[in-house]
């Protein structure tokens, strides 16, 4: 399918999107100073190091050193869709560059830090960031693999832990060095169609996608989830999932800004401090993945604070252990927010991931694109609005954009659900080349790749076995080329992941097979390699 901008259906809405809707006249900027004036004094972000003392940020704090960072950025040269690159584990700073980014019109680029340097070079490159600001444990891998860039800046801690080595880049600049003088930063005439960031996502393509929101995206995520998510300005939100995705950036730290509560941010999930930390701070809310709940069901539950968490199911059987209602959820990073979401204030069927949210089309349909009955399993799709409540585009890939979406406008999650009773929808898989590592995405195809680049290896095939904290983790089944030595082959094989790829995406186990097993017109059976691995349990 090719892109036709003038006659395709999600030109057309992009077209009627920028007559008037909901965010017109508004970008981020705005929410933060309205913010800043209606609630100055409210804690906004309250950082909970794993070591020192906690440090809160007040809404007028935050908005002024955004607008000090976002000053110093200009005056490095940082301008309107600008690319900075922001390779951080959680900490406040990430989340004052993100914002200050948003003050001067730049593009805020968020990866994740557990990547490789060839990762960290696809992205860069990818995304022709200019500028980045990370941490003293990665500084040296950004510095290689990020290329060309104008400037370098180093916070002075990993995620709160005090670094190992004083070392730095040559060129590396302080986080204080970047602050300037906040009554300088650039202003700009709101613009709600303008980019705000890139995160990128893994598909069932070699490569991750870079997913590109506007300020209407961002705006739409604030208000969107702080709704389904019932946030009030009384809430403390709890937020231990990684900053550089979706889930933390809009579900908690955007929807709290809209709700003009307060998020108590934490480097990452940590069981053993999780009710200290919630009960010291009153947290109400959380966002939740399974293995989450796994970890925390020993521990002893407390007297506590929480109204509600929010996990990918709705009443999970922990509910009544933990004492808290939990609605369950479906989004993902093209989305912005639930495109299925359950409703706190009624029951909810236990495991199900909601109903459609009023905010979208959804559609269930079979491989002849009717929609599906009861009981039976379709594709998800979804309808909105580019740019405001779907992703704007695949960065500088306007081919992967098109695919994305179906001739009359759906977008295909390639995600697979059963219909429900009453229209409630539960999760069947997804595309069964992605895997989910401990709530991360892994492309089957980009292990693969670098897989079949070990001498010796004729056939890869990289698929899912069931885990039981980490939900699933990648097995490699490899087929040798006929006279190939196999001796150490698994070895190298794992070892040139480990030096390539992320260490979730690593293949917990690499096996060297003999044949492998084949589908019609001779396609690697990867239905059967998961049967073989789930019934040795």
């Amino acid at each position: 399918m090719s892109w036709d901008p003038n006659s395709h259906p999600v030109a057309a809405v992009g077209r009627q999107l920028r007559a008037n809707h909901l965010f017109s006249g508004r970008d981020i900027p705005w929410l933060v100073e309205l913010q800043a004036r209606r609630r100055g004094s409210h804690p906004f972000v309250v950082w909970e190091p794993f070591e020192g003392e906690p440090r809160t940020w007040t809404y007028a704090g935050f908005a002024d050193e955004v607008a000090s960072v976002a000053a110093g950025m200009a005056r490095r040269g940082i301008g309107p869709e600008d690319r900075v690159l922001l390779h951080l584990d959680n900490c406040p700073e990430l989340l004052i560059a993100w914002f200050a980014c948003a003050r001067i019109g730049a593009i805020a680029v968020t990866t994740n830090t557990r990547s490789a340097a060839p990762e960290i070079t696809y992205y860069a490159d990818k995304a022709e960031v200019r500028a980045a600001i990370t941490q003293p444990s990665l500084a040296s891998v950004v510095d290689d693999a990020a290329g060309d860039l104008d400037w370098l800046v180093v916070i002075d801690h990993d995620a709160g832990d005090a670094p190992a080595s004083d070392e730095r880049p040559a060129r590396a600049d302080s986080w204080d060095a970047l602050h300037g003088d906040p009554g300088s930063a650039p202003s700009r005439e709101a613009d709600p169609l303008a980019p705000l960031s890139v995160q990128f996502t893994s598909g069932t393509t070699s490569r991750p996608k870079a997913v590109l929101w506007t300020h209407a995206n961002g705006l739409w995520g604030a208000k969107t989830n702080a709704d389904h998510e019932d946030l009030r300005a009384d809430d403390v939100h709890l937020t231990f999932l990684p900053l550089f995705h979706t889930n933390a950036q809009a579900y908690s730290v955007l929807s709290t800004l809209w709700a003009g509560g307060t998020t108590v941010v934490q480097p990452r999930f940590s069981a053993s401090r999780f009710w200290d930390v919630s009960l010291r701070h009153g947290c109400t809310w959380c966002s939740m993945v399974p293995f989450m709940l796994r970890a925390l069901a020993p521990l002893p539950v407390p007297e506590h604070s929480y109204r509600l968490w929010g996990n990918g199911v709705c009443a999970p059987p922990t509910d009544e252990h933990f004492g808290v209602t939990t609605i369950g959820w479906w989004g993902m990073t093209e989305t912005i927010t639930h495109g299925t979401v359950g409703d706190w204030r009624f029951p909810n069927p236990t495991m199900s991931m909601g109903r459609p949210a009023a905010e979208y089309g959804i559609a269930v349909v079979g491989d002849d694109g009717v929609p599906v009955a009861v009981g039976e399993t379709g594709r998800l799709k979804v309808l909105g609005t580019p740019g405001l409540s779907l992703f704007a585009e695949y960065l500088g890939d306007p081919v992967a954009t098109a695919a994305a979406y179906d001739a009359d406008g759906w977008f295909d999650t390639g995600d697979r659900v059963r219909v429900g009773e009453g229209g409630w929808l539960h999760f069947a898989d997804r595309d069964k080349d992605m895997l989910k590592v401990g709530g991360e995405n892994v492309a089957a195809s980009e292990v693969e790749r670098v897989i079949a680049t070990v001498p010796g290896v004729a056939e890869v095939a990289v698929v899912a076995r069931r885990h039981e904290m980490l939900d699933e983790v990648p097995v490699a089944f490899v087929l040798p080329a006929p006279g190939a030595s196999i001796e150490a082959m698994a070895e190298l094989a794992v070892a040139q992941c480990r030096a390539q790829l992320a260490d979730f995406k690593v293949p917990t186990e690499v096996r060297i097979v003999e044949e492998l097993p084949r589908s019609t017109l001779e396609k690697i059976a990867k239905a059967e390699l998961r049967q073989l691995l789930a019934d040795e349990g």
